[in-house]
């Protein structure tokens, strides 16, 4: 039997945004938490090597492109502006060491034991953690949470090499601007990465195998943002299909072939391959104890509360059916926390936004309009574009529009899309009156301050009715 200190109520393998957030709320609700990482440092992927450093990245690169852009209009003069990509680099370590030190702080407060090392499965009650040094531990608990997340995949005839192929890990941390990245991908990953050496200077280049980016978008706000991107300069190939690629010291020639079996030949000297993620399960022991696993997949089946079939041990985030989406693992975590608790936890999976931190940023809740054709759903749409709003003109920020769709009969909202300056913040209001079974009638009567963003949402909501104000 482990000692004393070895024993837990829940050990939690994973601390990026499903596990830490779980092993914080079942340690406010009193339960001995420890929570194995695997890395140095606490928050997973998303904090160390995904959402937060992508968007550190995002948002200096947009800068840049503003200052050589936009400032002059602005009457803001600039000379000689000139790119420190060591500097943006290092801000964005900052800014993501900033946060893996608030979870040190978030672990302590909640007497979290944090457990660095790899961990193993090694029955329903048990994790053995190998540490750096190879020194094994087990950890004795009632329950274990599978939170481990999920890794790129890597594409057999075009494999990653970390300098020249890379995956969206390596692609954060280029020691210089490529002068040509060929992004194998039309997905959030590649387009927001693509973006953000497009503006520092990379001639960028999207293969995409299906016939439109984004595709679980709704078409017209994603046709939007197809069409955005083109004029900042990025090239697509739609409907084209990677073969392979060669790579010659420092360079690479990407094949691809079209959907009219015409052979594509690309020279660059990047390649990001941005195709999709993977759940992770290897090492982590969980056939050998008796877990399930889908072998197509790799994903983990779970019941209503989130246990697999071992019933000690349940799973969250990116293991499960589900969108790949942090915000999406929080949830998660915390109704898992709950329901171990004894409490009534629950996700709403038809009201969980998604996000494309481009910009214009896309962002969406519900479905979209193919989803309620494909349903045969009664319905209205209500649209109102940013042009005539105040504030995005004051911003000059005006491109884009706000999409609602409400049901025909009841007016309850279906889906909102956005397309547009701070989408990301904007899909919050839809979220929330989405899931208290709101209506567009209650979007448009709700107050909106003047002069903001939120006023283009309001407008939307009124246009379903076919009496927006100003437009």
């Amino acid at each position: 039997m482990a000692p004393e200190s070895n024993r837990y109520d829940l050990v939690v393998i994973g601390s990026g945004p499903g596990g830490y957030v779980a092993a914080i709320r079942a340690a406010q609700l009193g339960m001995k938490v420890a929570c194995v990482e695997k890395r140095e440092s606490l928050g997973g992927t998303c904090l160390n090597i995904g959402c937060i450093p992508s968007k550190a990245l995002l948002d200096s690169s947009e800068l840049y492109h503003l200052a050589h852009t936009k400032f002059a209009k602005h009457g803001i003069k600039v000379d000689a502006i000139g790119l420190d990509l060591p500097a943006m680099l290092a801000r964005k370590d900052t800014v993501v060491k900033s946060l893996t030190d608030g979870l040190k702080f978030l672990f302590k407060k909640n007497k979290i034991e944090p457990v660095f090392g790899t961990a193993r499965v090694a029955s329903g009650e048990s994790v053995v953690v190998r540490d750096a040094k190879g020194v094994e531990t087990t950890l004795e608990t009632k329950h274990i949470l599978l939170a481990t997340g999920s890794a790129p995949v890597n594409l057999p005839f075009i494999p990653f090499n970390g300098k020249t192929i890379v995956s969206s890990t390596e692609a954060l941390t280029f020691d210089r601007v490529p002068e040509h990245l060929v992004v194998v991908g039309g997905g959030y990953i590649g387009l927001e990465l693509g973006s953000v050496w497009k503006r520092l200077g990379a001639k960028v280049t999207v293969i995409e195998f299906l016939p439109r980016i984004v595709p679980m978008a709704d078409l017209e706000v994603g046709t939007l943002l197809h069409k955005s991107l083109i004029k900042q300069g990025l090239e697509f190939h739609l409907e084209t299909k990677v073969t392979g690629a060669k790579v010659e010291g420092d360079r690479v020639t990407v094949t691809a072939e079209t959907k009219d079996g015409k052979v594509l030949t690309v020279p660059c000297d990047r390649v990001l391959v941005a195709v999709g993620r993977r759940p992770h399960t290897e090492g982590l022991g969980l056939v050998e104890a008796g877990v399930t696993v889908d072998p197509k997949t790799g994903k983990v089946p779970i019941d209503a509360h989130y246990r697999t079939n071992v019933p000690t041990i349940s799973a969250i985030g990116d293991l499960v059916d589900g969108p790949m989406l942090a915000h999406k693992a929080e949830d998660e975590g915390v109704a898992f926390a709950e329901i171990l608790a004894g409490k009534a936890g629950h996700v709403d999976y038809n009201t969980i936004p998604s996000v494309i931190y481009t910009w214009p940023e896309m962002a969406s809740v519900g479905i979209t309009e193919e989803q309620a054709k494909e349903r045969k759903l009664e319905y209205k749409v209500g649209k109102y574009p940013f042009l005539p709003n105040g504030r995005a003109k004051a911003m000059d920020e005006t491109e884009g529009l706000v999409k609602i769709l409400a049901d025909a009969k009841t007016d309850r909202v279906l889906g909102v899309h956005i397309f547009g300056p701070r989408a990301s913040d904007l899909i919050a209001e839809a979220v929330t009156i989405m899931e208290f079974a709101g209506s567009a009638e209650d979007i448009a009567r709700i107050s909106h301050a003047h002069p903001t963003l939120s006023e283009a949402v309001r407008e939307a909501a009124m246009a379903v009715d076919r009496r927006a104000i100003h437009g």
